[in-house]
């Protein structure tokens, strides 16, 4: 199921239909300001599993959280000063950064690893999304391999056991530029929509 949700000002009813989704372990195609994602409540255990499932990735694949601002970060991953400069420039914004994980991170998410990503769209879907939730989305992009699908009907069809898409406009092309700020000096992992010449 598809609804269009307006990109500049997001329907209240509409994001209350797509949080109704997520809180009973849905799994949702919703726009970014990079690419489409794929996300469920962080909470959602089963959601998680089938991100996994329908991206066919093992379950040690980094799942990012989608939060609505900076605030939120700081309770799953540890933010150092200059982690905070960094993200602070350039946040909201087509970037993910990894950073170490806290304790919260629910255990599903974290395996064996030691750390997460983190995004901060600047997509007003995407936040309003978040902020109706009450916490942050984990997320994906909406792809197989290096096949990006931005066409609603196109992620409708490859990915069938989603509970709905949320089609709006002003979604991009590029995937997000990954930063890694799990260290002491940045990392550029991925360069994708976001610039990095100020690295």
């Amino acid at each position: 199921m598809q609804i269009h949700v307006n990109a500049e000002h997001p329907e209240p009813r509409k994001i209350a239909h797509a949080v109704q989704a997520l809180e009973r372990d849905g799994v949702i195609g919703y726009p970014t300001d990079s690419v489409y994602g794929l996300g469920c409540d962080i909470l959602s255990k089963r959601g998680v599993e089938a991100i996994y499932r329908m991206k066919g990735v093992r379950s040690d694949h980094l799942l990012s959280f989608v939060c609505p601002d900076l605030s939120d970060i700081a309770r799953y991953a540890l933010v150092s000063d200059s982690a905070y400069r960094v993200m602070r420039r350039l946040l909201p914004g087509p970037y993910t950064f990894i950073l170490r994980a806290t304790k919260e991170v629910p255990k599903v998410l974290r395996m064996n690893r030691k750390t997460v990503g983190v995004r901060v769209p600047s997509h007003p879907v995407t936040l309003a999304l978040t902020r109706a939730l009450g916490r942050p989305l984990v997320s994906t992009s909406a792809s197989i391999g290096d096949e990006y699908f931005i066409d609603p009907t196109d992620i409708e069809e490859r990915f069938p056991d989603l509970a709905l898409v949320l089609d709006a406009d002003g979604v991009g092309l590029t995937p997000s530029t990954v930063i890694d700020l799990s260290d002491d000096a940045p990392v550029v992992v991925r360069q994708g929509a976001g610039p990095v010449d100020f690295l």
